[in-house]
């Protein structure tokens, strides 16, 4: 049995995915973090909200390329596919600390 190996247009298709899916995430972590300091809670929130979503359709196209690789697809990785993994992962860990920063601002303004 060959073993099927990914096309390198293929695997740059998934990785401008990731990068797309990521980018649009932390446009809006962004846009949170200049909510909060507005004192804009309700509406940083919902940012981050959409951000996840992103989060989550990068997080699929990465799981699509683990599944491809799991079951046995030879995947000759490409420095598109690095930059892509540190960006989704940066921004995953950017959007953890955001909430964290949300969780203070709030707490901290109730107490003002």
């Amino acid at each position: 049995m060959e073993q099927q190996t990914m096309s390198q247009e293929d695997l740059q298709v998934v990785a401008f995915e990731i990068i797309v899916h990521s980018g649009d995430a932390r446009s809006l972590i962004h846009q949170a973090l200049s909510l909060m300091k507005q004192g804009e809670f309700s509406q940083a929130q919902c940012q981050l909200d959409e951000a996840n979503k992103n989060l989550l359709e990068a997080h699929k196209s990465q799981t699509s390329l683990l599944k491809d690789y799991a079951c046995g697809t030879v995947i000759n990785m490409e420095i598109i596919m690095v930059h892509a993994q540190d960006h989704l992962m940066s921004t995953m860990l950017l959007h953890e600390i955001t909430l964290e920063f949300l969780a203070l601002h709030q707490k901290i303004a109730e107490q003002v």
